[in-house]
């Protein structure tokens, strides 16, 4: 099921009160993707000693819930299917997960977690949520329901822009960030 497209409003960086947004936004962005504290963060959930690398946790998290055929992984983590088989492959690699074939139709691969996969998943999901439970304790329960819709909204309108530059990409249309392409 397909998200409504964000509806934009009007942004202009000479505008004080916006480029002020968009600074402590981009900053915040930084933080979350580089800083300190999600390195850190990132240390605690995947373990420094032999950790977890993302892309094998996103995979674990589909790969826990059932069995997934190699294109459904690359949707689901909205990659693309190269990205997903190295991804699969390192996970086969360290046992955390196996490839067998499909039993409706031995031509498809199908992918699952093996049991060090889920001890391994459970235990970083058992640090997730304790980090995430705490982070989130820190707003009230109003705050928490406008953080959760705003980051939905956040995501949505991520997917809307990069849909929209792809498509301007491949219809030559050289419109930058902040322009339209109407």
């Amino acid at each position: 099921m397909s998200s409504p497209p964000v509806e934009r409003t009007a942004f202009d960086f000479r505008n004080p009160v916006d480029l002020d947004h968009a600074l402590r936004i981009g900053r915040a962005w930084i933080e979350l993707r580089r800083g300190a504290g999600s390195a850190a963060l990132r240390d605690y959930f995947f373990g420094k000693n032999d950790p977890l690398e993302q892309g094998q946790m996103d995979a674990l998290d589909l790969l826990v819930r059932r069995d997934r055929t190699m294109k459904g992984i690359a949707e689901r983590l909205h990659i693309d299917p190269s990205s997903a088989t190295r991804a699969v492959q390192r996970i086969v690699k360290d046992g955390l997960a196996e490839r067998y074939a499909s039993p409706e139709d031995g031509r498809v691969v199908m992918v699952r977690a093996t049991a060090t996969g889920r001890r391994r998943h459970a235990a970083v999901a058992r640090r997730r949520e304790i980090a995430i439970g705490q982070i989130i304790g820190s707003f009230e329960p109003d705050e928490r329901a406008q953080l959760a819709d705003l980051m939905d909204r956040l995501i949505r309108a991520i997917d809307d822009v990069v849909a929209t530059l792809h498509d301007d990409a491949d219809n030559g249309n050289g419109a930058t960030a902040g322009e339209s392409s109407a």
